[in-house]
């Protein structure tokens, strides 16, 4: 992230200057910036992901070149992945900048509808520009243009609005006057914060008009704090004052109010333990006597035990998605539920006691309300027993064992946090590695300093490769590492040659372990016969030879740097000279895939009523068993 000199601020006399709509949007993102935790301005918007066709090139194209090196532009491989790198970066810097991305009209346009499904998920920030048909619809239909035989007017760019959370097409070029503004609120606002949407017809893009000058001036964005509503408040002091065993639960939502100092403080003043979300991971210190470890399905036993005995939970800045709430059954059934958001739709969810504001505002006007108050001294006691019991359940699934097995995903975690550092940046998306990621990793950064990124809220299979790469463009300072499975590898690995074309460095942890590792396990764990997940389960002859990928040969061919590992002291080695290398690095490693670590929450699946299989009408018949118990306990 480089700074950015205040530019000096433009007399609003109504001059104008003429431009088109491609020019003025640009001049406008150059204009914007931000301000970052440690207080530097730096441009809200940093750079450019963009792959050209005939929908942007010559338009929107030709005005990025004019910006120069304003306006970095980082070329793609694939739509999916430069849009996927810009979610990596927005998490990276804390949703205190945002990259944009850009293509053509139709299939370029389509490949990024899943990214912005990631970042409306995540409630993260993404500039989605992309390519339209002819406003003037003279010469259609166009090169990749979908004929809507009952709507004229719709595209394909009608897809983005179910994963948007602002969107709209510009047919003429003064309606950037008026939508600008709104795509910097929703990008920039707390609450609001998610992807983007412009439908830039490419007829449109090359328009000109005269456009105010006052509207290219520089524009500081700082993150705006709105305070709690003070009745909110008192409610909510009145119900922690009453708990014996209150829980704090630490979401995503402190990490981009910067809020861990002051849940760290408020813990630490009335002895409350604290749990993580997977948003929420690494922003306190692991070895701190009140953190019961992760929370969930993906998290820890420590934190799950917490969690089923307290009769008050605190949740701040956490949607409270199933995976941590092991899908409403992780909390005891007469547990209170005090809810610290800064969107008011999450502050309510599940009948809370809700605080709609900032997270480190309400936090800090919270904690004086609650006067004398302690809870039970053995249960502050217990927050620090519970996570050194799940610290030697880690402990021993990261031991070596058997040098002739091939590491388990939790022996490769083992060995990249062993090697990581408190500047480094670990990362991952999908599959069994999430739950070893979330449930092992213990974190050496600053408070309130994230190393982490899961990206759980999609769970998308390929963010893994191409959020690195935004990450690393984010993240200089340190050694960038994502971890994913085969599966994700083969799904989208184009942006490995993106970063060795840009020349962002991160190590990539490839594990093969012969499929879809995970899914199979749900498949199997609920009684289905192995069917079309693992290599050898799979129809055709190469799964009849457990024919396997060559992926050290393939990462090479893009240009990586490449290791191989078979076994845990392989790892070491590999690992530690994949760190030091100058340009993007893949160690590949055949891991075991049927091994994982497990928290003891439960999971809702759909399992089916009716099933030629006896093991899963059983597997169904256990299934309702667990809904009743929830339903019964409310």
């Amino acid at each position: 992230m480089t700074s950015m000199t205040p530019m000096t601020v433009i007399p609003t006399s109504g001059a104008t200057v003429r431009l088109t709509t491609a020019q003025a949007l640009v001049r406008w993102l150059i204009a914007q910036e931000s301000e970052l935790v440690d207080g530097r301005r730096v441009p809200l918007f940093p750079g450019v992901f963009a792959i050209f066709g005939h929908g942007n090139v010559l338009g929107l194209g030709d005005a990025l070149h004019e910006a120069g090196g304003q306006l970095p532009v980082w070329r793609g491989q694939n739509e999916q992945g430069m849009a996927l790198a810009a979610v990596g970066y927005a998490r990276a810097t804390q949703r205190r900048q945002v990259m944009v991305a850009t293509s053509s009209i139709g299939p370029g346009a389509l490949n990024m509808v899943t990214a912005a499904g990631v970042a409306h998920a995540n409630r993260l920030p993404l500039l989605l520009l992309v390519g339209d048909t002819f406003a003037s619809r003279a010469p259609d239909p166009v090169l990749q243009q979908v004929e809507h035989f009952h709507d004229p007017s719709g595209t394909v760019n009608d897809a983005f609005r179910s994963v948007s959370r602002y969107w709209d097409r510009i047919t003429r070029p003064e309606q950037l006057i008026a939508t600008l503004p709104q795509v910097a609120r929703v990008l920039t606002d707390p609450a609001d914060c998610g992807p983007v949407t412009l439908a830039l017809p490419q007829d449109v893009q090359g328009q000109a008009y005269d456009f105010p000058v006052a509207m290219f001036a520089p524009r500081l964005h700082r993150p705006v704090r709105p305070r709690p509503d003070l009745g909110e408040l008192a409610d909510a002091a009145a119900l922690v004052r009453a708990a014996v065993r209150p829980l704090l639960v630490v979401g995503g939502g402190v990490r981009y109010a910067d809020a861990a100092a002051e849940v760290l403080a408020l813990a630490e003043a009335y002895g409350v333990p604290f749990a993580e979300t997977v948003a929420g991971r690494t922003l306190l210190p692991h070895e701190h006597p009140l953190h019961a470890g992760p929370l969930g399905v993906t998290g820890s036993a420590s934190a799950n035990a917490l969690a089923a005995d307290a009769d008050l939970i605190l949740a701040v800045g956490t949607r409270l998605q199933d995976f941590t709430t092991a899908s409403w059954t992780v909390f005891a059934a007469d547990a209170r539920l005090v809810s610290i958001n800064a969107a008011r739709f999450d502050a309510v969810k599940r009948g809370a006691a809700p605080v709609t504001g900032d997270a480190r505002e309400a936090l800090r006007e919270l904690a004086p309300l609650l006067g004398d108050w302690r809870p039970d001294p053995a249960w502050t006691a217990r927050a620090a027993s519970e996570r050194r019991a799940w610290d030697d359940v880690i402990d021993a699934l990261r031991a070596p064992g058997d040098p002739a097995s091939p590491p388990t995903y939790a022996q490769v975690v083992g060995v990249v946090n062993r090697l990581a550092g408190p500047q480094d940046y670990v990362l991952t998306a999908s599959g069994g590695l999430p739950g070893e990621l979330v449930g092992g990793w213990r974190s050496m950064g600053a408070v309130g300093a994230p190393t982490m990124d899961v990206e759980y809220g999609f769970s998308c299979m390929g963010y893994e490769i191409a959020g690195a790469w935004g990450a690393a463009m984010a993240r200089p300072e340190g050694v960038v590492t994502t971890l994913l499975g085969d599966g994700s590898y083969l799904m989208l690995n184009s942006e490995v040659y993106s970063a060795v074309l840009s020349g962002h460095r991160f190590v990539a942890v490839v594990c093969d372990n012969g499929g879809y590792a995970v899914i199979a396990r749900l498949q199997e764990g609920q009684g289905a016969a192995p069917f079309n997940n693992m290599i050898t389960d799979c129809r055709g002859p190469g799964a009849a030879a457990d024919h396997r990928v060559d992926f050290a040969a393939h990462a090479a061919a893009l240009g990586a740097e490449v290791f191989t590992a078979d076994t845990v002291a392989d790892l070491e080695k590999a690992y530690t000279a994949a760190r030091a290398s100058r340009r993007p690095a893949v160690v590949v490693v055949r891991t075991s895939p049927n091994h994982w670590t497990e928290s003891g929450a439960w999971w809702e699946v759909g399992v089916p009523e009716l099933s030629a299989r006896p093991e899963v009408t059983a597997a169904r018949h256990r299934m309702d068993e667990a809904r009743a118990e929830r339903t019964a306990r409310g």
